[in-house]
């Protein structure tokens, strides 16, 4: 099976293929390109049609069909341009809960040529005011509880989104011309210091991941799998999994959307899985940890689920066994995969078969990825020696939204992305060894420890301070905070108070050792890390 997958893929992605791979030129550098990609998300919001009736977006209270989806974008793009001054280029930004009206506000915002911004829904009114000063958007799209939270004017998801889908329901679609690599989306990832970054992705970003799902697609068809799919959204639309990788590719190939609302509950998500025969879903290993500790889970049929994915942070060979022995489904058809919210798709991904074979792998390239394992000075390293994960690609970013300076670190002139993970090549196969080591990943929450120093470093009387991710059994890593005080000690309750106000919950310390004593550091006056005991 291994080979005939190999030989459809080159047969799909070779000369006259459907997903024929070719070398252009992309911003100054030689690049694989899907030959036969849409330009721009307009073209492939106009081809939608096409699937008039079809379910687009399913929630356990309401139905849309692609029709009714680009009815109410093309009503609501028209109201954006007329009523509230929205031009091409404008950013348009999304602080707001996972719901079918999340979506259309992105694609209304596509639409009307602006750049569709997703603000994180769990930041506090100081991280949103961060957000609005840093991308100047011209309209901000919000629910009720973030409206709440955001300063100025604000089109709430309640009450005002219906009426601008409705507002003009002969609207016709009616997209600006938009070249290739300008931006579509920015979308804030943590690193591991500062503020938040706003990665900046392409319409040619964005179309080149959804002819790679295309690809896919096409590719288990070739195989005999002639399954509709159904595919769960369970992971917030600020992130590329649930945005770029499913809501996004699906209105391109007139799949189903099984979209859960709300905070995630075992027996809710299973309940929408059975009953919408949902055969595609991605969680992070949060998720499938709590189905394991949920108890029994065959009252619901999963029979449907063919396929079970994990993604935005690591998990161990011997937590996918205790998943596969929990969850039936997982058993044969798990799949991990490794990527960033600036490679805007997996740059990795472990196949069942891969898994079975290596049990700790992140799987081969993505097609279209370029990869190399790298040396402290940029060298390419053989298989089988450690080094920086560096990749390039169509699908990668165009860097970060006003920062050159961090834009430049990571990502070149030879747009070759600097991942900052360290990892190695095994048979052609990914395996990491640390990801960003300063980043504490919290229930696939990328979380900043500068970030959090930052704030911290505020309160009346902290000489110092240093966080570092804590194992935690539930979330993966949680937040431990050493603070130095240079006088009397505070209590817990005061310091968490404090962050609270001006982080977003889960970023806020739930472990903390508070002292006058000094942090280790080294001869250059750099605090080492490794030397501190996580208690």
């Amino acid at each position: 099976m291994a080979t005939t997958a190999m030989e459809i893929m080159r047969r799909l992605t070779g000369p006259g293929g459907g997903f024929e791979l070719r070398e252009e030129d992309v911003l100054g550098a030689r690049l694989p390109v899907f030959a036969h990609r849409p330009r721009s998300l307009g073209e492939v919001l106009a081809a939608s049609a096409s699937f008039g009736d079809r379910d687009y977006i399913v929630t356990a209270t309401r139905r849309m069909s692609f029709a009714e989806h680009l009815a109410s974008v093309a009503s609501m793009a028209r109201a954006l341009r007329e009523d509230h001054g929205v031009r091409p280029g404008d950013r348009v930004a999304i602080n707001a809960a996972n719901s079918p009206d999340w979506i259309v506000s992105f694609w209304a915002a596509i639409a009307a040529g602006a750049v569709a911004v997703g603000y994180n829904a769990w930041w506090t009114p100081r991280e949103i005011e961060y957000a609005l000063a840093h991308t100047e958007p011209t309209v901000v799209i919000a629910d009720a509880r973030r409206a709440a939270l955001t300063p100025g004017p604000v089109l709430t998801i309640d009450e005002d989104i219906p009426a601008l889908t409705s507002r003009h329901p002969d609207a016709v679609l009616d997209v600006p011309d938009v070249a290739e690599d300008d931006p579509a989306v920015i979308l804030y990832t943590s690193g591991t210091s500062g503020r938040p970054k706003g990665a900046v992705h392409s319409h040619r970003n964005l179309t080149s991941v959804i002819e790679y799902h295309r690809f896919n697609d096409a590719l288990l068809r070739e195989l005999g799998d002639r399954s509709v799919r159904r595919y769960l959204l369970a992971l917030p639309l600020f992130h590329i999994a649930s945005l770029h990788n499913l809501a996004v590719p699906r209105l391109a190939t007139g799949t189903a959307v099984i979209m859960h609302e709300g905070g995630f509950d075992v027996d809710e998500v299973l309940r929408l899985i059975e009953r919408e025969r949902v055969t595609n879903w991605g969680a992070v290993p949060t998720m499938a940890n709590r189905m394991i500790e949920h108890g029994d889970l065959s009252r619901y049929d999963t029979s449907s689920l063919t396929a079970f994915s994990l993604a935005s942070a690591p998990s161990s060979p011997a937590f996918k066994e205790r998943l596969r022995a929990a969850f039936p489904p997982a058993r044969g058809a798990l799949v991990d995969s490794y990527g960033l919210t600036e490679s805007c798709t997996g740059i990795a991904t472990a196949t069942p078969a891969d898994l079975a074979e290596e049990p700790g792998t992140l799987g081969r390239p993505s097609v279209g990825v370029q990869l190399e394992i790298r040396d402290p000075d940029g060298k390419p390293l053989p298989e089988g020696e450690e080094g920086e994960v560096c990749v390039r690609s169509a699908y990668n970013m165009l860097g970060y939204w006003r920062d050159e300076e961090a834009s430049a670190h990571a990502i070149g002139a030879d747009r070759w992305l600097r991942t900052g993970d360290i990892g190695m090549l095994e048979r052609g196969r990914l395996r990491l060894t640390t990801r960003r080591s300063d980043l504490i990943i919290r229930g696939g929450e990328n979380v900043s420890p500068g970030e959090i120093e930052n704030a911290l470093a505020e309160f009346p009387g902290v000489r110092e301070c240093v966080v570092l991710g804590a194992p935690h059994p539930d979330l993966g890593q949680e937040v431990f905070a050493v603070v130095v005080f240079t006088g009397d000690v505070p209590s817990q309750e005061d310091l968490t108070a404090f962050a609270r106000d001006r982080l977003a919950y889960f970023k806020v310390p739930s472990r903390w050792r508070l002292t006058t004593e000094p942090l280790p550091r080294n001869a250059t006056g750099k605090v080492i890390r490794r030397e501190i005991v996580i208690a």
